[in-house]
């Protein structure tokens, strides 16, 4: 029997809140295997890291917590961060950053799928049927350098951006992969580079690189967007795109509006992805403003997740994960769709544990596929 521990955080705020039912849903769904030839374990380890952490011991990501999720198969990490609990520079605790830096995590996956009952902005019926994912290259840019900007007597703030060949040919190589898989699934098979490139030197280097990638994969389509129009398009016919990549901060602001696309980020999971480690958490924060009133969404922790069972039965070449991740959106598809559960950010009033136990039910009775 395959066997894989998971290094958990659930931080701060809601964090708190949505780790344990995510925990639940993802055991339901491994334990559907059982007394399948694709039947696995699971083992989750709580560690500290946080917000919470650094006001209770001046540290937020403790050396043992980095160690053990370095040791770990995966990481599952809900959410960190107070806007009251701050460095002594003024900025915020985010520890999920210096994890990704430290595990060297370069590919920000952000996928945005719209769910069958979850309502979007716009009125156009294709936009009710999204299906594309933004890959955010998550350890250069603009937050390379992030502890080492310079504020010059008072005056002044400088901040600098870096894009290295390295860094931009192996998130290109993983987008390009991503969509040569997704084509062989029946998607468009377009990786599409949104840059600045028209402006700066660094991002018409980053097309560049994206360029001389590209040719490697003549089966693939590779487009070009300016960030700017990338922002309009999204709204204007984002059904258009299959795969993206870009910087970092661009990656940063897109995927949120992105999540806007398909009812906020509520429902918006991601990745962070190396070559050895990966970390997966839903890409909301940990909205201190409804902490402990039962009212978080978990549906965003939930697909996070699926995405961290499929990236593991992919990375084992073992099929079982990959089936529990399948039969997990599954069950979310019909909580949301045909069950019309409707969570509390969307005007309705469903709280956490009645989202959470909608989704447990179908998990524990839909069919296996496959």
């Amino acid at each position: 029997m395959n066997s894989y521990s998971i290094a958990t955080f659930a931080g701060d705020g809601i964090g708190l809140e949505i780790t344990a039912p995510c925990i639940r849903v993802i055991k339901a769904a491994v334990a559907r295997l059982r007394g399948t030839p694709h039947e696995c374990e699971l083992h989750f380890t709580p560690l500290p890291g946080g917000a919470g952490c650094y006001r209770e011991t001046g540290v937020a990501l403790p050396a043992a917590s980095i160690e053990a999720a370095r040791s770990a198969d995966a990481i599952l990490l809900a959410a960190m961060g107070l806007p009251d609990v701050r460095y002594p520079d003024g900025t915020e605790i985010t520890a999920q950053i210096d994890i990704r830096m430290i595990l060297g995590l370069y590919a920000g996956v952000r996928p945005a799928r719209s769910i069958a009952g979850v309502p979007g902005p716009l009125a156009d019926p294709r936009a009710h049927a999204l299906d594309f994912v933004l890959i955010r290259e998550s350890t250069e840019g603009l937050f390379k350098e992030m502890k080492q900007g310079q504020l010059i007597e008072d005056r002044e703030a400088r901040e600098t951006l870096v894009i290295t060949r390295s860094g931009t040919e192996r998130v290109v190589e993983f987008a390009f992969q991503l969509a040569r898989q997704r084509k062989a699934n029946g998607h468009k098979g377009i990786v599409t580079c949104v840059d600045k490139a028209n402006v700066f030197r660094s991002f018409a280097f980053f097309r560049r690189v994206f360029d001389e990638v590209a040719a490697n994969y003549p089966d693939i389509q590779a487009d070009h967007a300016y960030v700017d129009a990338m922002a309009l398009n999204f709204v204007r016919r984002p059904w258009d795109y299959d795969v993206l990549v870009t910087e970092n901060m661009f990656g940063d602001i897109l995927s949120d509006l992105a999540a806007g696309l398909i009812g906020g980020l509520g429902m918006a999971p991601s990745a962070d992805i190396g070559d050895k480690h990966a970390v997966f958490q839903p890409c909301h924060g940990t909205a201190p403003d409804i902490a402990g009133q039962g009212k978080a969404n978990p549906i965003a922790m939930f697909l996070s997740g699926a995405m961290m069972l499929e990236w593991l039965g992919q990375k084992h070449c073992a099929p079982g994960p990959v089936k529990a991740g399948q039969l997990i959106r599954d069950a979310i598809d019909q909580a949301l769709g045909s069950d019309g559960i409707n969570p509390m950010e969307q005007g309705g009033q469903a709280g956490t544990s009645v989202i959470a136990d909608a989704v447990l039910g179908h998990v524990n009775t839909l069919p296996l596929k496959g």
